[in-house]
């Protein structure tokens, strides 16, 4: 299974000097001339000039303010968070090639700060890890930032907004890679937009990118081992997830190993 996709200045050190040293004016004044008032420095004295006290700290508390990014997330996968987005679940790996994970809901405040909203739960990824650069069969989940609208499942809505599809085409049945029943799984499911059409029952099966691009990225049911490319939350993690979520902040996964993420 597979998803969709749907972020600060320093003031520099020597920026700082640069703005505390000053040049003198030309003249003519002998080199003997030491009782000159203070007011009338010699020409060329490329002493700095006297500065209030403050007037360095002043400058720095004038500078911009890093502008807040989700906890872990770095500027580069920041920057692909849309700027409408109040709410992202972060996925985090330890390394490219584990499939176990935390799951992090974070709320974006009126002040644009982000902080933790619910979490963090044990979560399970691919088999083989992640990759940039998913195809199907590859059994590694997806990394990158992905819009979340869609979710459905076998049973009833347990208080989704999301728009929420109820159908039994969402059974399963088999063993996961460690030997563990897969039934249930798909009980709740919240789509991934990775190489799928939002706005459509998770279980539809056009994949915009090609086949070979894998699809079916989703949230579900934690059946106890790997998936083949989803996201596996426990059961009640996935129904408390399921009511958080608000179509009208545009709720994203942000997911990966926590170095790349970090970028």
């Amino acid at each position: 299974m597979s998803v969709r996709k749907g972020a600060p200045a320093l003031l520099g050190a020597g920026t700082l000097c640069a703005a505390l040293l000053l040049t003198g004016c030309a003249s003519t004044t002998p080199p003997d001339a030491t009782h000159r008032p203070a007011s009338a420095p010699a020409a060329g004295d490329a002493r700095p000039k006297a500065v209030p006290p403050d007037a360095a700290a002043n400058s720095l508390a004038s500078a911009p303010a890093p502008a807040p990014r989700i906890p872990g997330i770095g500027p580069a996968t920041h920057a692909l968070v849309p700027d409408g987005t109040s709410q992202a679940l972060v996925v985090t790996g330890t390394g490219p090639d584990d499939n176990t994970a935390t799951a992090t809901l974070y709320a974006r405040d009126a002040a644009g700060r982000w902080t933790g909203a619910a979490g963090p739960w044990p979560a399970h990824n691919a088999l083989r890890g992640w990759t940039p650069e998913h195809f199907a069969g590859d059994l590694r989940t997806p990394i990158g930032v992905f819009r979340i609208g869609d979710a459905g499942g076998r049973l009833p809505n347990p208080g989704a907004r999301l728009p929420y599809d109820q159908d039994p085409e969402f059974a399963i049945s088999g063993t996961g890679f460690s030997g563990e029943s897969l039934e249930g799984s798909f009980d709740h499911v919240i789509a991934i937009d990775y190489n799928r059409v939002p706005g459509r029952t998770p279980l539809d099966k056009e994949r915009p990118l090609g086949a070979e691009r894998g699809g079916g990225v989703w949230i579900h049911v934690d059946h106890g081992g790997p998936t083949q490319a989803c996201v596996a939350l426990k059961r009640e993690a996935l129904r408390a997830l399921l009511r958080a979520l608000d179509p009208a902040r545009e709720p994203i996964v942000v997911m990966g190993p926590a170095t790349d993420l970090a970028r």
